[in-house]
């Protein structure tokens, strides 16, 4: 992966890029005139992330060009903001200044809903093990501007860590997270959209293991919630309990954790 900017980038943008490149240890390549095919022929064909005033994208010649957005974790954040349920947040039990790890990250969209619901004084870690996905999320979180004061704030508010799961759930200490989630990408999409689509070429689609889910129980102190199709058998293979939403294509199964 290398890291670069539009045409004719503002010195701040410039030097956001450089910065973002020395942190994850990969190449700064300034644009000049070159034409993205040129960058990718120049520089073996793999990821480019591309540093702008208001964004940042990551491209390659063989996937969707994916850039970072919110997405309707925008959409859903506002009705939170206004006091309206949100099924996740409820199904986790999330109050005020919980700690949240997400340990699927992704685009973003549900650390968001966490950090919206967990206002200022929670704690959201979102995990992502593919390093250009996390270098798209750690950017976009940092810089992105949505209009909504409050949703801003909320996006900075997350800690972004490029680590796989297992890894970081073993380095934590029992009972030390309010709430663990986990949102494994659908083998079998659904209805992929234009946000999620792009993804699939990035994201880890490997399933979520027992081990995983016993030692999120461990450092859990309230719930483990999973996202799983609606009827899933991943819900009790992996010892959750379904919640079921009428209407709705997909579920959160949780376990409880006994205090």
């Amino acid at each position: 992966m290398i890291i670069t900017t539009g045409d004719r980038p503002l010195t701040e943008v410039a030097a956001r890029a450089e910065r973002l490149a020395e942190r994850l240890g990969v190449p700064y390549v300034q644009r000049g005139n070159l034409s993205m095919n040129k960058l990718f022929s120049h520089y073996g064909g793999g990821e480019v992330l591309v540093v702008l005033l208001e964004g940042v994208r990551l491209l390659r010649p063989d996937r969707p060009q994916l850039q970072f957005h919110p997405s309707m974790g925008f959409v859903r954040a506002k009705r939170v903001l206004k006091g309206e349920g949100d099924p996740m947040l409820d199904s986790a039990g999330m109050a005020p200044g919980d700690s949240v790890l997400d340990c699927t990250a992704g685009l973003g969209s549900d650390a968001l809903l966490f950090a919206v619901r967990g206002g200022e004084r929670s704690r959201v870690t979102a995990l992502e093990s593919s390093l250009p996905l996390y270098a798209l999320l750690a950017e976009g979180m940092a810089n992105y501007t949505s209009g909504i004061e409050e949703v801003d704030a909320a996006l900075r508010r997350i800690n972004v860590v490029h680590s796989d799961h297992k890894s970081y759930l073993a380095s934590l200490p029992d009972g030390s997270v309010d709430i663990v989630y986990f949102d494994p990408m659908f083998r079998e999409p659904l209805e992929d959209s234009a946000a999620i689509s792009p993804l699939r070429g990035y994201a880890n689609s490997a399933s979520l293991s027992r081990e995983s889910v016993l030692a999120a129980a461990r450092v859990a102190r309230k719930t483990v919630v999973l996202k799983e199709k609606r009827g899933s058998g991943e819900f009790s293979r992996l010892g959750f309990e379904e919640l079921l939403r009428p209407g709705a294509k997909t579920s959160y199964g949780v376990i409880r954790i006994d205090q």
